[in-house]
């Protein structure tokens, strides 16, 4: 996988490309360096923007207060906010072995 991920002083910028109502959430892969992310919940009063935060949260082993959208609140690309991590170890999370 070829994440853009954005290390940000102490923090790590994640770019998500969210499909929302979908069958079952899971990742599902990357585009144009975008983590694809399929969440059940439908867009609809920010209900997918809050299960997206969950999701990330609970893949990365993280609190929730850590996982902040920045920017796309109503979009499907997005961009996460990870507080008080590093780019690598956001990556080496993520790494299809560590989720399938």
């Amino acid at each position: 996988m070829s994440l853009r991920l954005q290390q940000s002083g102490e923090d790590c910028l994640l770019p998500v490309r969210l499909h929302p109502g979908a069958r079952r959430t899971a990742i599902t892969g990357e585009h144009d360096g975008a983590l694809k992310i399929a969440l059940t919940a439908p867009p609809v009063e920010g209900k997918a923007n809050v299960a997206l935060l969950r999701y990330l949260a609970e893949i990365l082993g993280l609190s929730q207060s850590r996982v902040i959208l920045k920017s796309g609140q109503t979009s499907r690309s997005k961009m996460i906010l990870i507080t008080c991590i590093r780019a690598e170890e956001v990556a080496a999370k993520l790494d299809p072995a560590t989720y399938t």
